[in-house]
């Protein structure tokens, strides 16, 4: 059995946090004391694990809550698909911004920010492993019909605009149309 403060210490969390989590009903302590001060068992200390995770997910306490309360695996599902999805229109988002800063910056004449890799570094990488024209189409092809969203995304952060993805994820399409790289 631990104290608030020695579960609080041992996972790095504030005292208030727990009475908070006590409060609120996702943690409750198994016991109190005859001093009425609270003591977690080893399956509190199991509880808050989880209740840390999906914090550390960026899932609000409420679904976190109803996740942890919930009997079967299709809240936490759920939960977690939205998470995601919203998750990845967040770096969308982010990386969009990013792109604007950069157009930004480069209108005030900073040359040497960059992105992690730019378009054309990462044409070079290709082309030095031995990618022709024909390969590289094929590899866009394959990427967009496998994982178009995830395609969509790569292309954005190489730092390429909206009109040009929408551009290649075209042209990539139609590999199969044509079944040539040209």
């Amino acid at each position: 059995m631990l104290t608030i403060t020695i579960l609080a210490r041992r996972y790095g969390l504030s005292r208030s946090t727990l009475l908070y989590y006590d409060k609120i009903g996702l943690l409750k302590p198994s016991n109190r004391t005859r001093s009425n001060y609270r003591v977690y068992a080893e399956s509190d200390t199991k509880r808050l694990e989880k209740i840390i995770m999906y914090r550390q997910a960026g899932l609000p306490l409420k679904a976190i809550r109803e996740i942890i309360s919930a009997a079967g695996k299709n809240a936490l599902t759920t939960t977690l698909e939205h998470r995601l999805t919203e998750l990845n229109e967040e770096i969308r988002n982010l990386r969009h911004q990013q792109q604007v800063v950069l157009g930004l910056l480069k209108t005030h004449r900073v040359t040497d920010l960059r992105l992690p890799m730019s378009k054309d570094q990462w044409t070079s990488l290709l082309r030095s492993t031995g990618l022709d024209d024909h390969a590289m189409h094929k590899w866009h092809y394959e990427f967009e019909t496998r994982l178009p969203d995830a395609h969509d995304d790569f292309l954005l952060s190489l730092g390429i605009g909206k009109a040009e993805i929408r551009g290649i994820r075209k042209w990539s399409r139609t590999y199969a149309e044509r079944g040539t790289g040209d």
